[in-house]
């Protein structure tokens, strides 16, 4: 009872600001199935299209993700420390940032639209391809203005707005993919275009509809002035991409490895693909249920940190990894007993189901390194080390991971397998890593100097 004591503000502290931030997020997967879906229903070729164009651009929008999170401990720092004034200004300064970052964004990836024609994609691809990435490539720079207002409110502990308006977003989405893409209410049917086009108005609702409430609601006015009055500054933007750029190589890494290594599987043939695809969808729901503990995490321990409380920064980031366990033997549950009937409900391929069936067990053993990793990459950004994590999540993932998916899956020739065995060696030794530097840093008041 004594030790539940300690920890029960913690838990429920984090379950309500993680909640929302695991919806937020599952509803943007749903989102992405929708979209596949109903564009798939439409025609083939279009799918092709959508599901190229779509794996273009996930480095640049998890990148911008990645990025944007740098504002989160920096304002929850500030909100620690009641400087709401503060808080402001370094919104003011992070719309700016983040839409510097994606007009950079954006041109990176119009440079890749004038050489698709050279990506060695089928040529009746390219009439739908062009369109549905320019519309994509429209929406990035409001897809990070959104970032930028989104983190805000996660650092000032309101993780429910962007919650409600992401899920408002997906919904008309979805009601507009319908509309477009098959032609209704007197609508010509236009396919991926007409997907593209229901994506781009959801991306500029969501910034619109953020927008409108910082400036109009009264939750908001205490930290209005800041960035009214509150003025664009060298300091704060430098601080910002300090941030920015390490939180988004660290995302951008572990992406990295996972696309790198569906490229190496991609060698071993179209069975092996179908399978990976069907485990990357299923880790990829968890690593979202997952990440939005992580996320509440960083949250908490920067408010702390703030303060310079450094005992709730340990019992918060301890609590978060208690949770992370109990999600960890639920999960691990689910998979054991679902074993067998994953692979059916995306496939009816006997080699495919049987190769799913043999990757849950490795799925499983690195749940507990990929909790691992999330919890302690979160906390050091909550206290602001996020030059170390970086650093750590490079070693842990490209100089780890991957030889070790290389050597197992080819040098040893154990296919796939081997290849997946690669992953609960890197993000477990990365977790282990990043561990070992959290407790290095709250050693000694090392912390705070």
């Amino acid at each position: 009872m004594i030790f539940f004591t300690a920890y029960k503000e913690h838990y429920r502290e984090l379950i309500r600001l993680g909640v929302p931030i695991v919806i937020g997020q599952i509803g943007i997967v749903i989102v992405g199935l929708a979209d596949n879906m109903m564009v798939g229903q439409f025609d083939t070729l279009h799918l092709a299209a959508a599901s190229f164009v779509n794996s273009a651009f996930n480095i640049p929008i998890l990148f911008g993700l990645g990025f944007s999170y740098g504002l989160t401990p920096l304002v929850g720092q500030s909100f620690g420390r009641h400087d709401r004034f503060r808080v402001g200004q370094l919104l003011r300064n992070s719309l700016l940032t983040n839409l510097f970052i994606g007009l950079l964004l954006t041109l990176i990836m119009t440079f890749v639209w004038f050489n698709v024609d050279k990506m060695g994609q089928p040529e009746e691809l390219l009439p739908l391809i062009r369109p549905y990435f320019l519309l994509q490539l429209a929406s990035l720079p409001f897809v990070m203005l959104f970032n930028s207002f989104k983190q805000f409110a996660d650092g000032i502990t309101d993780t429910r707005t962007p919650m409600y308006i992401m899920i408002s977003a997906n919904v008309l989405n979805i009601i507009g993919n319908y509309i477009l893409i098959y032609g209704k209410l007197g609508l010509p049917a236009m396919g991926v275009v007409g997907a593209g086009i229901s994506t781009l108005l959801s991306r500029i609702l969501m910034f619109a509809a953020f927008a409108a409430l910082f400036y109009r609601s009264i939750h908001y006015r205490r930290y209005y002035i800041g960035y009214r009055r509150g003025q664009y500054n060298t300091k704060d933007i430098l601080s910002l991409n300090k941030m920015g750029w390490m939180v988004g190589l660290q995302m951008g890494l572990e992406t990295a490895l996972f696309s790198i290594s569906g490229i190496m599987i991609g060698w071993l043939g179209s069975v092996a693909l179908a399978a990976h695809q069907i485990m990357i969808a299923i880790s990829t729901l968890g690593f979202m249920i997952y990440y939005g503990v992580g996320a509440a995490v960083s949250v908490r321990v920067s408010n702390f940190y703030g303060r310079g409380d450094i005992l709730n920064i340990k019992r918060s980031t301890m609590a978060g990894f208690h949770i992370m366990l109990c999600l960890v033997m639920v999960a691990c549950t689910i998979f054991f007993f679902a074993q067998n009937v994953i692979g059916f409900l995306f496939t009816t391929s006997p080699e495919v189901i049987g190769l799913v069936s043999s990757l849950i067990v490795i799925l499983m053993i690195y749940q507990l390194g990929d909790a691992l990793q999330i919890i302690y990459a979160n906390s050091l950004r909550g206290i602001g080390d996020v030059i170390s994590m970086a650093v750590i999540s490079f070693i842990g993932y490209f100089l780890l991971a991957m030889p070790v998916c290389y050597i197992c899956g080819f040098i040893l020739d154990f296919g796939i397998t081997g290849i997946w065995i690669g992953y609960p060696v890197g993000l477990t030794l990365t977790g282990i890593m990043l561990c070992g530097r959290y407790y290095w840093k709250l050693k000694d008041g090392r912390l705070f100097r």
